[in-house]
């Protein structure tokens, strides 16, 4: 009896150093090279006020750096509300860092496993949180959703348009309406809410270079839309970056407005403005005034899919960007 006791003693105690273990900060890796990150999504903002470069992405950890050569974390940075409709440990996705009127804001994918919506789908929805610091921690704001409980959204961005109103850019989720959509919505000044309905920028299947196939064989644009990133080019051109697939490779293409306001018409480009396998990018300005673009690869290690970030020259002098050699 006595071993028997002992040996569920040292079960319970097994099993407790495992949940502990799963709960606990990630160790800090100090001046790891950008391309030894496994990070899908990356984003990276340059903080003047605290000459830093806060990189962050899928997963909701934070990295940073000095000089975007060595990075040090990952830190964790986002506290939403255990009560809310996110749950007690929501995946997040794609989270991206704004700096805008003296705050810091934390526009990201929230996912709540345990709840389902539509088509038996894992509820996910586009939030934001605030900080006053770069490196948080970043806790909700007024409103407890920000986009229709029903509603299927990811990957949002923030873009102030020329009305002078600022807007969460998102995607709707081609998984509930089987043709992704880029979507904006009007934000409250103070950005702890949204005002209105959404309204479509464009459809998946505007794009004259994505493709996949139809039951019967025959080619169609593919029905993904992802991660996208607006900018305007010196000479005041608008445009934006998203993201799908080419069959079974990961591709990001562009669009320009021909308005030059969010409400476009959005004209697509017919090829992709990257090389094949990189998506989901973003532009920044480094401290020196260099135009560089953070995206990532996919790579098969020991037969398990990892995401790599990458840095990207640009030149944004004419109508339209071009990418091109990779920073070091």
């Amino acid at each position: 009896m006595r071993k028997k006791i002992l040996l569920i003693l040292a079960l319970c105690l097994c099993n407790l150093m495992l949940v502990q273990a799963q709960n606990s900060e990630p160790a800090l890796r100090i001046d790891i090279p950008i391309d030894s990150i496994r990070l899908s999504d990356p984003f990276i903002l340059a903080d003047k006020n605290s000459s830093t470069y806060y990189m962050t992405g899928t997963g909701g950890k934070l990295w940073k750096s000095k000089d975007l050569r060595k990075w040090t974390g990952p830190y964790t940075v986002a506290q939403p509300d255990p009560k809310s409709w996110m749950g007690p440990n929501p995946m997040i996705w794609a989270a991206e860092i704004h700096h805008y009127n003296g705050k810091y804001y934390y526009f990201a994918t929230f996912t709540n496993k345990a709840v389902r919506v539509g088509n038996n789908l894992e509820r996910r929805a586009s939030h934001i949180l605030v900080s006053d610091k770069p490196d948080g921690p970043y806790v909700p704001m007024a409103d407890p959703i920000y986009m229709p409980a029903d509603k299927l959204t990811l990957d949002a961005t923030l873009w102030t348009d020329t009305d002078g109103k600022s807007y969460m850019i998102y995607c709707h989720e081609w998984l509930q309406n089987d043709n992704g959509t880029i979507e904006k919505i009007e934000l409250k000044p103070d950005f702890s809410g949204t005002v209105g309905e959404g309204k479509i920028l464009f459809l998946a299947s505007d794009s004259p270079w994505s493709r996949e196939k139809e039951k019967d064989g025959k080619d169609r644009p593919n029905k993904v839309t992802d991660g996208p990133w607006l900018f305007r080019t010196k000479t005041g051109k608008l445009g934006m970056l998203w993201t799908s697939w080419i069959y079974d490779v990961y591709t990001q293409g562009v669009a320009y407005s021909q308005s030059g306001t969010l409400d476009g018409p959005w004209i697509q480009e017919k090829e992709p403005v990257n090389g094949p396998n990189f998506g989901h990018g973003m532009l920044f300005r480094t401290f020196d005034g260099k135009l560089l673009m953070s995206i990532h690869s996919h790579k098969s290690i020991n037969n398990r899919t990892v995401r790599i970030p990458h840095l990207f020259e640009v030149d944004d002098s004419g109508d339209k960007i071009t990418v091109g050699k990779a920073f070091k």
